[in-house]
């Protein structure tokens, strides 16, 4: 499924602008340092998808509703968009079972802006949690590559 929504050419990219995918990152880390809806351990903020390796405070479905509506009517405002469904009502969510599975998947959210072939290092893509101490390579700030 990743596969295809990274080789996307077609369909909304909105996260693909600077101002929404730093938004939606801002709001993510929001909710687990103030918020404290779960324990943050990995993140990223790709063109056309998210997604979040987390220990939940709380129910997943009321985790996921704080997170979608806050960035749906942030995002919809800077688009000018206000009511339009912004995120898919949907969500995948999958439990972790084992430490071993645990790090294959955050090595595979941190990796995807490399395998998507949007950075060639994880650390240089500004929109995960790879990539959030160094706000990303100096050519990664605030440009993203264009669909082609």
């Amino acid at each position: 499924m990743d596969r295809l929504l990274d080789e996307a050419r077609s369909g909304t990219f909105y996260l693909r602008q600077p101002a929404i995918a730093d938004m939606v990152v801002e709001a993510i880390q929001y909710n687990a340092a103030n918020l404290e809806h779960y324990l943050l351990h990995a993140f990223v903020v790709m063109p056309n998808h998210v997604h979040l390796l987390a220990t939940p405070a709380l129910a997943l479905p009321k985790l996921t509703k704080s997170l979608k509506g806050i960035t749906s009517k942030r995002a919809n405002a800077i688009l000018a968009m206000t009511g339009s469904c912004f995120w898919q009502e949907e969500s995948y969510d999958h439990r972790v079972r084992t430490e071993r599975e645990f790090e294959k998947i955050q090595r595979y959210i941190e990796d995807n802006p490399v395998r998507a072939g949007l950075v060639r290092e994880a650390n240089e893509y500004r929109w995960s949690s790879a990539g959030w101490v160094t706000r990303g390579s100096p050519a990664d700030q605030g440009v993203r590559p264009t669909a082609a």
